[in-house]
């Protein structure tokens, strides 16, 4: 064969290959199944952030009702705090003596009441010796009874003038010592002994002893009371190693759910049902009781299933969407349910029908191709915001990592120095941080410095600079500050963490304290900040020898 004719053969064997008709046909196959492949990737993407959404919600939810429970259990605890204080430092008062001194003409009778200025303070019912004699959990200390009683009256006058929400139902104050105290009016006209005895064998007076709450803290129960179900917090008043009584604070359920929607309200679709620890139902976000979501026991199992391997997650159960989240604040679980009706009307069943037709009809290839290229460019933008997020942020705790932080605090220490101002660095740790870990976990230990870094960011001012060094260390660059004015702000870091109760687990709480070395360029007028950092480091670790839960501004003189 001639040379020309493999060369005419080649050049007609490609006009066969390549024929237009034939290449049409190609570019349709590979735009069909790219846009299927782009059609099927948007239905991941979009389902992925419908489960998103749906936590989000549930997590605005539950954070609003958190916060709106913890108000209550911090005024608990404010009332427990003025309880012993009241016990410690009774208050002199002749009238109050003279009020309190009247116990010994009433302790014989059945039941009485006292009252020592009805418009300021609540009036205290009690019973008599033999009803105490009678029973185990309780004893009528004379040499106690007194100052407990006066306690109470004082005690009586900060619940009437710090009413814990609209939706508790009362507080109440029930002493070992045979008597009660309570803001609900209506306790007034009832039967003295027999309400004293319901509250005294209520399961949140009997398991706040010694033994059954060794850790001293709040607790949750849920129980009938009086014809009707209510919610109880209650925590135990102790003062000098002596359990004296239990302080509770009641919702009814009708509060629980009034609780709830205020919560749920403008946070999404769907329907929100508070569970206490036993998984019980407490309250829902449905007003109509038609519209309620119900589930048999089958389906109760299952959640309660997976509910017990994670604190939060989310399960299908049939046509409805389940996810679930624990609550800090209280011993219980919130549930957000969405039918599939619910997320058909949604913005998730609308976009999925949309890219259904799209994917039908070849000439709106294009319009689905623009659309995803389009989200693609979106997403991969806000991804890279997160990573550069990421890069300068300490996951954990929110707050710049050592690289941020060094790059922030030399800029500022220069600045500070041409501006002929004074700079200062403090250095910090966490006071035996690893006996967190070892006695809670370190779940409990990232909630630990989670909490450290929130009390820190909050105590600076807004021009200083905190972050996160070391495991349990930190560092705040405090431009413009002198000497005096960082070992003040060191000080009252320290105070906070120090007095502040952080809640472990669902039932502990902890205190932590913190250690601080304090360095200011004013000292020796040396503006380099890792030499600053280096003698507020050795000034840290000078506070540990002193014995730690100290700020120290000045080396040892030697």
């Amino acid at each position: 064969m001639q040379p020309d004719d493999i060369v005419r053969k080649a050049f007609f064997s490609a006009r066969h290959h390549f024929h237009p008709g034939r290449v049409v046909n190609i570019c349709f196959i590979a735009v069909l199944i790219f846009s299927t492949l782009l059609t099927w990737r948007e239905v991941v993407v979009l389902e992925d952030a419908y489960a998103a959404t749906q936590h989000n919600h549930l997590e605005n939810v539950v954070n609003s009702l958190d916060r709106q429970l913890q108000f209550s259990v911090e005024k608990l605890l404010f009332f427990r705090n003025g309880m012993q204080d009241a016990l410690e430092t009774p208050l002199a008062s002749t009238v109050l003596s003279d009020t309190v001194s009247h116990i010994s003409d009433l302790r014989e009778k059945n039941a009485w009441h006292l009252t020592f200025d009805a418009r300021r303070t609540l009036t205290l019912h009690g019973v008599s010796d033999a009803f105490v004699e009678q029973t185990n959990s309780l004893v009528r200390d004379d040499e106690r009874l007194e100052q407990e009683m006066s306690a109470a009256f004082e005690m009586g006058y900060l619940l009437r003038i710090n009413a814990p929400s609209a939706q508790a139902r009362r507080v109440v104050y029930a002493s070992r010592a045979g008597f009660y105290v309570s803001t609900d009016p209506n306790d007034e006209g009832r039967d003295i002994t027999s309400r004293y005895y319901r509250l005294v064998t209520s399961p949140w007076f009997t398991q706040q002893s010694e033994r059954d709450n060794r850790a001293r803290s709040v607790r949750w129960f849920t129980q009938r009371a009086e014809r009707e179900q209510v919610v109880t917090v209650s925590v135990p008043v102790d003062y000098q190693q002596y359990w004296y009584g239990v302080l509770a604070i009641e919702f009814t359920l009708q509060g629980m759910k009034k609780l709830l929607q205020d919560a749920v309200d403008g946070n999404g679709e769907g329907e929100f049902q508070l569970y206490d620890n036993g998984f019980h139902l407490l309250a829902t976000s449905e007003s109509v009781a038609a519209n309620v979501n119900h589930f048999d026991a089958r389906e109760l199992a299952q959640i309660a299933g997976v509910m017990a391997k994670d604190t939060g997650g989310e399960i299908r159960l049939g046509s409805r969407y389940v996810n679930w989240q624990h609550l800090d604040h209280f011993d219980g679980v919130l549930l957000r349910i969405h039918t599939l009706r619910e997320g058909a009307q949604g913005d998730f069943g609308s976009i999925t029908i949309a890219l259904a037709l799209l994917w039908l009809l070849f000439t709106g290839m294009l319009i689905v191709s623009w659309a995803v290229i389009r989200r693609m460019v979106s997403n991969m933008y806000r991804l890279q915001h997160s990573l550069q997020w990421q890069a300068w942020h300490d996951p954990l705790t929110r707050i710049n990592n050592r690289g941020a932080l060094f790059e922030q605090a030399k800029a500022l220490a220069k600045r500070c120095q041409q501006q002929h101002r004074p700079f200062s660095v403090m250095q910090m740790d966490l006071d035996h941080f690893k006996c967190v870990n070892d006695r809670y976990g370190h779940q409990a230990g990232d909630k630990v410095l989670t909490h450290a870094a929130r009390l820190i960011t909050s105590t600076i001012r807004k021009a200083d600079v905190a972050g996160r060094v070391g495991g349990e260390e930190f560092c705040v660059v405090l431009p413009g500050a002198g000497p005096e004015e960082a070992m003040q702000i060191a000080e009252r870091i320290r105070e906070r963490i120090n007095d502040r109760e952080i809640l472990v687990k669902k039932s502990e709480t902890t205190r932590i304290s913190v250690s601080i070395g304090v360095s200011s360029a004013l000292e020796s007028d040396n503006y380099d900040f890792e030499q600053l950092q280096s003698v507020a480091d050795a000034r840290l670790y000078q506070a540990k020898q002193r014995g730690r839960n100290r700020v120290v501004g000045q080396d040892d003189m030697k």
